[in-house]
């Protein structure tokens, strides 16, 4: 297994369609089902940067800024931010697009925290992930400050 590896490495893209079974009866996409396209995303990039198993550890909170309308195409991009020891964080950015009306807004921002395991589900040392553009330099600087968020309001 490398030592390190890019943080672009880890990027992953995937895009749903919004269809009826998705959709409350306002026609906005369940919470749930993004929340659940969120995990998945963030546990293929967590995988694909760790060349492993990761399991999802905890979720930070979600906010819905706007709402994703029946139809719509959601695009989630998930980027490894940083890689502590055996956890780490990814980021996950939700954009919904309408390509009837061509508009494509940002909807949500969601972290979430993932750990390495072995084929018997022990935690395992992830791979150190190295930043490169400004924009990852800061996520890993503010995954950090997350982490020691996290720990400071952790049950014991």
């Amino acid at each position: 297994m490398r030592e390190a590896k890019k943080i672009s490495d880890s990027q992953i893209t995937m895009t749903e369609l919004v269809l009826p079974n998705h959709a409350n009866q306002l026609g906005n996409l369940f919470g749930g089902q993004l929340m659940q396209w969120i995990d998945i995303c963030a546990a293929l990039s967590a995988a694909k940067h760790n060349e492993r198993i990761c399991v999802t550890a905890s979720v930070d909170s979600i906010d819905f800024h706007h709402p994703i309308k029946l139809g719509d195409a959601v695009t989630l991009i998930a980027t490894v931010n940083r890689v502590f020891n055996t956890s780490m964080e990814v980021g996950v950015n939700v954009f919904a697009q309408n390509f009837r009306k061509g508009t494509k807004v940002h909807t949500n921002t969601a972290y979430l925290t993932y750990v390495c395991v072995d084929n018997d589900g022990k935690p395992v040392q992830g791979i150190h992930a190295i930043p490169e553009t400004d924009d990852e330099k800061r996520r890993y600087d503010e995954a950090l400050i997350r982490r020691e968020n996290r720990l400071k309001t952790r049950t014991k």
